[in-house]
């Protein structure tokens, strides 16, 4: 288990708004009655990047943003099971470069969109419980990492429609995993939290020969020899409580939990001990009113910001990069009361979305001048 390093105290950002970038809102839309738990923008193919997906209910929609706040609908699919609640949704692409959709949620199966031809290209049967987010590797865009409530994190293949590694056992999770993100740039490199309160960093390294098998497997899916990863490298307590969303800062880790903050820190592993290692807590992002779980941020393509809602409808968009951090914008609209589940911001930022419980999507333009 992972210690707290002795040292300087974290720097906690001021909730006075730099007024750096102003928005406004732009579009609100009402999708239906079903809460909506996932938004996200395509920033795996720079064809499409203004294109976004969202879900609920038993439904996936992909829209459009275009000029002047327009949002158009491109797609939408609904479940064969009326009784499916998806609450995770990624952009993924195979091997020839058709865009896919993977979401999951209630009911443990993953479906595989082709959005070439409106189409379910898989399903994905392997997660004994609910799947409560899907990430895709940005280095290998075919390559998607699924967070269970079964305890367990899986990996797959989206293009063969193999479950190639599954981290779970010893040093596993012992609740269920709430997220998962894949490093930027160390492709052998994941991390999930969960309701256990930590974070786990584990290393795909000695294992990667299976996913290179997994791109020429010819046999069923079902007959690949899938290996169990059953211990982190790296193991942290940050939080008193469930962890709900993580994401990679470069090597650093920004993660929250249900206190009303996003919290920057550091791993120090120490190589001849796996597991073992220290924490630094660099800096952290105060987001008032943000003290229920299932609320995740989101970061433009550069990670230059974050954007994350909370529970009364508000946005607070926070600069990652700077110490001590600035917050950018707060956004309040008398209208957007509803608890906000996800936000998503544009490969530059100058859009924001946001989902809702109350079935609404919220989208904030930057106004010119600021």
């Amino acid at each position: 288990m992972a210690k707290f390093a002795l040292g300087s105290e974290p720097v906690v950002g001021s909730l006075s708004s730099s007024k750096k970038r102003e928005y406004r809102v732009t579009n609100r839309l009402q999708e239906g009655k079903k809460p909506i738990y996932a938004v996200v923008f395509n920033f795996i193919d720079s064809r499409y990047f203004n294109v976004f997906a969202t879900v609920g209910g038993n439904r996936v929609t992909v829209y459009e943003c275009l000029e002047g706040g327009v949002i158009a609908v491109l797609q939408s699919y609904i479940d064969e099971d009326k009784d499916e609640s998806f609450y995770t949704v990624s952009w993924a692409c195979n091997v020839n470069g058709t865009p896919l959709l993977v979401a999951g949620g209630f009911n443990g199966t993953m479906r595989v969109i082709d959005c070439g031809n409106e189409k379910i290209d898989k399903s994905f049967v392997g997660h004994g419980d609910s799947i409560n987010e899907i990430r895709t590797q940005p280095l290998k865009s075919s390559l998607v990492v699924s967070a269970s409530k079964d305890e367990s994190v899986r990996l797959w293949n989206v293009h063969t429609g193999i479950c190639i590694l599954i981290f779970a056992g010893a040093g596993g999770h012992r609740n269920e995993v709430l997220s998962v993100d894949f490093h930027p740039s160390d492709i052998y490199r994941i991390a999930s939290c969960g309701m256990d309160n930590t974070v786990k960093i584990w290393s795909m390294k000695e294992f990667w020969t299976y996913v290179d098998k997994s791109f020429t497997w010819t046999d069923l899916p079902s007959k690949f020899p899938t290996k169990y990863v059953q211990f982190p490298v790296f193991l942290a307590s940050i939080h008193t409580n469930y962890v709900d969303c993580n994401r990679w800062l470069g090597d650093f880790m920004l993660s929250k939990s249900v206190d009303s903050e996003i919290v920057l820190w550091e791993p120090k592993m120490k190589e001849q001990s796996p597991g073992e290692g220290t924490v630094d807590i660099l800096q952290k992002y105060p987001v008032p009113g943000c003290d229920i779980w299932f609320i995740k941020f989101s970061c433009d393509f550069h990670y230059n910001a974050a954007a994350i809602g909370n529970r009364e409808g508000k946005i607070f968009i926070w600069e990652l990069q700077s110490s001590p951090p600035v917050l950018v914008a707060k956004l309040s609209h008398p209208q957007s009361k509803s608890p906000i589940r996800q936000t998503a911001m544009s490969f530059d930022g100058s859009t924001i979305l946001s989902c809702c419980e109350d079935g609404t999507i919220w989208r904030w333009d930057v106004m010119e001048n600021s």
